[in-house]
């Protein structure tokens, strides 16, 4: 009865780690796929991404991005 006992204990430390490794990863992976998604999208309007912002030499104002 020992041996299910260690078992269950050690399966239930599993599933903490990993929903403690989920939990720091997904604000993580979602902050660095909206920088992705906005980078992408200032040069693909013609702008350039300098300094945590879209720099654009034409008119194009970055509102149909968001």
């Amino acid at each position: 009865m020992k041996e299910a006992a260690g078992e269950a204990n050690l399966t239930v430390v599993a599933v903490v780690l990993i929903g403690i490794v989920v939990a720091v990863a997904t604000p993580l992976i979602t902050s660095l796929m909206k920088g992705t998604a906005e980078k992408s999208c200032c040069t693909q309007n013609g702008g350039q991404w300098v300094n945590g912002s879209c720099s654009v030499a034409s008119t194009w104002d970055g509102k149909d991005c968001k």
